[in-house]
């Protein structure tokens, strides 16, 4: 064998692979978190499938060093994730109040009414879209989990079981459909082909309708450690200077975005036609000169993120070690996708969690993918009354705390594990 073939060969290696950005098309080649080998976070496991295989991809991230877009390999098809998908928006309650006041903000600033048309892509199960029905708003939901789809129409909602994209948004405007108002709510991230959704949304649109979509800030990300966002239901992780360049590409422009504390710190970036009448307001500027000064346009800060998720690994696992050694008892709130993330990374089982607990009756007697805890109802913390209480889901923790303040009668704490470790003692907590 001669050495140029053996070359082509050894450059053919699945690990050796180049893939391309999948906004701008460049060969990516810089690594921003590699959180190894990981099952699909929402794959939540049933009691008699425990002793069956479950599929396990690389939960490795790149950062593009053209249009700095992080993003994560296509290793499970949207198809996959949602063909049964275990996430309700309505379990939160703190989601849903957002999700209402968002309704009620656009629907004045829009002057929206009866001959409007609010189109939500990612409806879920209605948590947002049921806000408009009272303001006798036009609604319709494209939702692609027909189980979640189903719990909308229940509530009066109309949704289409489709997956979005240039294709589906034809088809719409085929049936005279055009809307004044698009929401995405943390669905961009979910989109494997950025540059076909988003053509998607430019059709739809109406000529001075607007835009909107919410997605956690990738400053906040990597200021405060928050690894386990990263899961492979999520391809891609957005700056506004990546959005920007997303948004020109497609022929809109931002002309607003708001910051918001959901997820542990989001943007919500209002886009509009690049032909539209619609001024940018000074918050875009504002934004984007914050994030040159946290240096998210230069890749250095990308490739040195992985050392801040190794050290809260190690912090999380001296304290849940040092409290096993202790004799206390350990048990998780919540089995969010990034709970399971953390779990993985961490190498988190019923070695130190007992069981965890979640709102949603989905996941009772089901067990969250790799590690295999139980997933219990909410009412099992007060049954086995635990010493600590792992809060999976961080973002939630003021909810979560008020809500199960009563713990503290028999002296249990909360562990929030991002940004960095701490103990949330509710004796403590002004009433």
């Amino acid at each position: 064998m001669n050495i140029q073939t053996n070359a082509v060969l050894l450059a053919e290696r699945p690990g050796d692979k180049v893939h391309s950005c999948r906004l701008c098309g460049t060969g990516l080649k810089h690594t921003f978190i590699d959180l190894g080998m990981q099952p699909p976070c929402e794959s939540f496991v049933p009691r008699e499938l425990l002793d069956t295989m479950e599929p396990y991809y690389p939960l490795h991230v790149f950062v593009c060093e053209e249009c700095l877009l992080v993003q994560l390999n296509e290793y499970v098809s949207p198809q996959a994730i949602f063909e049964e998908y275990a996430y309700f928006s309505s379990y939160s309650t703190s989601w849903v109040a957002h999700a209402k006041r968002y309704c009620h903000q656009m629907a004045e600033q829009l002057n929206l009414g009866r001959d409007s048309l609010v189109v939500e892509l990612a409806s879920n199960d209605g948590y947002l879209l049921q806000h408009f029905l009272p303001l006798n708003i036009p609604v319709l939901g494209v939702e692609p989990a027909a189980n979640v789809a189903k719990v909308a129409v229940e509530k009066g909602i109309p949704t289409r079981v489709e997956f979005f994209g240039e294709r589906y948004a034809r088809e719409l405007v085929g049936e005279g459909l055009r809307a004044d108002l698009i929401a995405g709510n943390n669905v961009l991230a979910q989109v494997p082909d950025l540059n076909d959704f988003v053509a998607g949304m430019k059709i739809l649109l109406k000529p001075e309708g607007v835009i909107t979509l919410e997605f956690p800030h990738i400053e906040k990300l990597i200021a405060e450690n928050q690894f386990d966002t990263i899961y492979h239901e999520h391809f891609s992780y957005f700056s506004l200077l990546t959005i920007q360049l997303m948004a020109e590409r497609h022929g809109l422009k931002i002309i607003d975005v708001e910051e918001l504390v959901t997820h542990g710190g989001s943007l919500r970036v209002h886009l509009a036609h690049l032909e539209s009448e619609r001024p940018t307001q000074s918050s875009v500027e504002r934004v984007l000169n914050n994030e040159i000064n946290s240096g998210l346009d230069r890749i250095e800060v990308y490739t040195s993120f992985v050392e801040n998720a190794r050290k809260v690994k190690r912090e999380l696992l001296s304290f849940l070690i040092a409290a096993k050694e202790a004799g206390k008892t350990i048990c998780g709130y919540g089995a969010p996708g990034k709970g399971n993330t953390m779990l993985n990374y961490c190498g988190i089982g019923t070695d130190f969690l007992d069981f965890t607990v979640d709102r949603n009756p989905y996941k009772h007697g089901r067990y969250t993918p790799g590690m295999h805890i139980p997933i219990e109802p909410v009412e099992a913390i007060d049954l086995k009354r635990p010493d600590y209480i792992l809060i999976l889901p961080w973002n939630l923790k003021d909810e979560i705390v008020a809500q199960m303040r009563h713990v503290q009668e028999w002296g249990a704490k909360f562990i929030v594990p991002i940004p960095g470790v701490a103990v949330i003692d509710p004796k403590e907590l002004k009433p």
